[in-house]
């Protein structure tokens, strides 16, 4: 009998050690956080686009005829008014002289009819000359002056294609290819350019960015000013352009079939380093967000739709799932549109080990969550989440 109470006694103290066992592997998992604060964000975006020639102008000949010569070299730099080419001036020479002496022929008929006009008013009140005859002299000599009127436009048409037998350049800039040599034959109507001169003191550069990320500016009140905006560029070789630009204009409409609005940009060119058509990135100021939330990605998990959620820790120590919009990132972190506020404590480290709902220990963990100091967003990975 003693030895079955020693027996159950002993049973019983094992089963109490197990239990306390049991509990102490039921501790709160613990998990690495990084609690959040608003702090000052520098907004900028970065977009890919094509330099493009602030002025660009096709030589075309205003009159036909024989190319006589070529006055520039091909690549030069050119002046407004600089003669390109001379085409074969010798029919419009002619056309000229003979306009010129027409006019002064009707200048001639306009002294002797008008003289005559003068003298038969005088002579109609003395009944010298009918008064029919006075009347006829008198509208001779009105016609006469209408035909000088006539011949000296005439003669200032055959000027001005005399004149543009002179070829020259209607703007000034560096001058391309030409694509006709002397004894061409060229024609007034003709649609192909004989050269093209582009200027290059100044550049554009046509920036896209998604229409998206447009309507996300102007909800920070960001883009309300944007012909003032600072640009960096970055050339193809990976240099950065030593001037920056301006932001002129953004289009005020979105291409249908990309969802994308075109923003323009104008630099500076002084060196010429700039050559329209390259292909370029560029890095937008947008402005800076006083109160931004910034969080580590690796605080944010996706489901297979895109939808963005985050793992909070609130005052309990409880797990609590939260949705969220994502917009542009900065260096290893999101910059937060809703969804987390100041002060929460998002789960960085241990996701995988809990669930919504769960007690957990938080563990705060150093991870950076400050804007660089050269803040970027980069507008082609702004995701949005479940809302």
């Amino acid at each position: 009998m003693q030895l079955r109470i020693l027996t159950i006694l002993t049973i019983i103290g094992l089963t109490g050690c197990h239990d306390t066992t049991t509990k102490e592997k039921a501790a709160p998992p613990q998990v690495g956080v990084v609690t959040l604060k608003a702090q000052p964000f520098t907004y900028s975006s970065d977009l890919t686009g094509r330099t493009t020639a602030t002025l660009t102008s096709s030589v075309l000949p205003q009159v036909g005829g024989i190319i006589q010569r070529r006055l520039f070299t091909e690549g030069d730099d050119v002046k407004a008014g600089q003669a390109l080419y001379q085409i074969d001036a010798s029919s419009y020479k002619a056309t000229y002289d003979q306009a010129a002496a027409t006019l002064q022929s009707a200048k001639a008929l306009v002294i002797a009819d008008c003289q005559k006009a003068r003298r038969y008013s005088i002579l109609v009140k003395e009944q010298g000359v009918s008064q029919q005859d006075a009347e006829d002299a008198t509208a001779t000599c009105g016609e006469d002056k209408a035909s000088v009127a006539e011949k000296a436009a005439a003669l200032e048409s055959a000027k001005i294609n005399l004149g543009w037998t002179r070829v020259t350049a209607p703007i000034s800039g560096r001058i391309g290819i030409s694509t006709v040599t002397p004894g061409a034959l060229v024609t007034a109507d003709q649609t192909t350019a004989l050269t093209t001169i582009t200027a290059l003191d100044s550049m554009y550069v046509d920036l896209t960015r998604s229409s998206v990320d447009l309507l996300e500016l102007r909800k920070r009140a960001l883009a309300k000013n944007s012909n003032t905006l600072d640009v960096t560029m970055t050339l193809e070789d990976g240099s950065v352009y030593p001037v920056k630009g301006k932001l002129e204009l953004t289009e005020v409409s979105v291409d249908e079939a990309t969802g994308s609005v075109t923003l323009r940009a104008v630099f500076p060119n002084p060196q010429h380093i700039l050559l329209p058509g390259m292909f370029v990135h560029a890095s937008v100021d947008e402005g800076v967000i006083e109160n931004a939330i910034l969080a580590p990605q690796q605080a944010i998990v996706r489901d297979p739709k895109g939808n963005a959620t985050a793992m909070v820790v609130d005052a309990n120590n409880k797990v609590v799932v939260r949705n969220v919009i994502t917009g542009s990132t900065s260096g290893q972190n999101y910059l937060i549109n809703s969804g987390l506020q100041s002060g929460d404590r998002v789960i960085v480290e241990g996701t995988s080990k809990v669930n919504a709902g769960e007690t957990v220990k938080p563990v705060e963990t150093d991870l950076d969550t400050a804007p660089p100091a050269a803040s970027s967003a980069d507008s082609t990975s702004t995701t949005q989440g479940a809302s």
